[in-house]
């Protein structure tokens, strides 16, 4: 699948640059912060123009130029509607059963206001040029190896694993990317039979899932698959992406203990320590699909937010988007291009494991930019959390880490109460570590 189904390009601990993996003539430039839709004459690009130009249906937020005034009144900016209004938007969108890709289909023109976000990629700049996250490459001798992902982990939150084949099949994640691509491009109709919020059986599939609560929702649809505690019911997994998807669960539970133990090594703990906190057991799938997008200037993909768990592994296609949010040391932040690279997956710190480490690790903000109006995006994220979970369970800063001269900086908490918190919150919240602070 695109540049990810590639061999592995041998890298030893370094910084990639940006100017290694630049991104492909025609699209849009986000280095100089152009977000501006640039049609070429190639057929991908006229997609939107002339694929979905006369739509077979009318989608409930469809809204065009041809439509004329039959759907203004419906789509009045959501901003300034009455709640009510807005809630009627929100339910249509979701009673379409089709998520953004049904957008798409119906031929939209235009991003719907409920999608839009007021001056979404304006607030912190983009990177100099030849600013990268860092590589950690598994190959390495086990101690060379865990001071990279210790430094990764502590300097930026973020990084590339390359060279993990002994742990991958090599037909994946390309394999993986693939089948989430195909659900996610059936017909409508098959689409919608698998469409609800509810995790039922373990198994999801909608669009934004705190799209009743953002102030504004984003450009994307997502399967989403509880793998543990509990393991979700095989059967209500999409048949046309069922055995890639708990092939891929399998092995990223073992690039994850890899990863965790260099991380509890470079925190000077045996390399168990995490495993043994049941961090493996706890495990959320998340298969996005970020359809392509007439006005990318105007929405996101993802809001920036940080991630809830202990650690993240992310596989992506070629496309791009993701950017993660650095400062430097001079204290200057801004955002960075994580861009596809051939072989490699991104790993990144959770909250969770940044209070379990006492903030030695740091769990950062990142985000999806819709940076190309010429292909889909898609994206395959497993977050690891402790699988313990009874009332009698605590979490907090690992003993070990904590003396005198290093108090705890959190206090201690059950799952429920972390899970609860996280719930309570939209997606782009920054509270929810702070909700546990000392």
């Amino acid at each position: 699948m695109l540049c990810l189904s590639s061999p592995p390009v041998p890298v030893t601990c370094r910084h990639l640059t940006v100017s290694d993996h630049r991104r492909p003539a025609g699209t849009s430039d986000i280095r100089r912060g152009f977000y501006r839709l640039q049609w070429g004459t190639d057929k991908k690009s006229s997609q939107l123009q002339s694929t979905h130009k006369h739509p077979s249906r009318l989608h409930p937020l469809y809204s065009s130029k041809s439509t004329g005034a039959r759907n203004s009144t419906i789509m009045a900016s959501a901003a300034a509607a009455p709640d009510s209004d807005r809630a009627a938007l929100l339910r249509a969108f979701d009673e379409s059963r089709t998520g953004v890709r049904g957008l798409v289909e119906s031929g939209v023109s235009t991003v719907p206001d409920l999608f839009v976000h007021p001056d979404p990629y304006a607030s912190v700049p983009l990177a100099p040029p030849g600013v990268s996250i860092p590589v950690v490459d598994l190959s390495l001798p086990a101690p060379l190896a865990a001071a990279a992902a210790a430094a990764a982990a502590r300097d930026w939150g973020f990084f590339y694993l390359v060279n993990y084949e002994a742990l991958v099949p090599s037909d994946y994640p390309a394999k993986v990317l693939t089948a989430v691509r195909a659900f996610h491009e059936l017909p409508a109709p098959e689409r919608a039979t698998h469409y609800g919020r509810a995790m039922g059986g373990g198994v999801s599939y909608s669009s934004n899932v705190d799209l009743f609560r953002s102030p504004a929702a984003s450009w994307r649809d997502t399967i989403q698959l509880g793998f543990g505690p509990t393991r979700p019911d095989t059967e209500r997994i999409p048949p046309v992406c069922r055995s890639e998807i708990l092939e891929w669960e399998a092995h990223t539970t073992a690039v994850a203990r890899a990863v965790m133990a260099l991380l509890s090594k470079g925190l000077g703990l045996g390399e168990a320590t995490l495993e043994e906190a049941s961090c493996l057991e706890g495990k959320v799938m998340v298969c996005h699909y970020y359809p392509v997008c007439p006005e990318p200037d105007r929405t996101m993909g993802l809001v920036p937010h940080t991630d809830p768990g202990v650690l993240t592994v992310l596989a992506q296609d070629g496309v791009g988007g993701l950017q993660v949010k650095h400062t430097n040391e001079d204290g200057e932040s801004y955002w960075v291009d994580a861009k596809p690279v051939p072989g490699a997956l991104v790993i990144n710190v959770g909250d969770l494991l940044q209070i379990m480490s006492n903030d030695k690790y740091k769990s950062v903000e990142h985000r999806v930019v819709m940076n190309s109006c010429e292909e889909e995006r898609v994206s395959v994220a497993v977050f690891f959390n402790p699988g313990k979970r009874g009332d009698s369970v605590f979490y907090g800063p690992l003993p070990e880490l904590v003396s005198s001269e290093n108090p705890p900086k959190y206090r201690s908490f059950t799952m429920s109460e972390f899970l609860g918190a996280f719930f309570k919150r939209d997606l782009a919240s920054k509270a929810l570590i702070e909700h546990f602070k000392l």
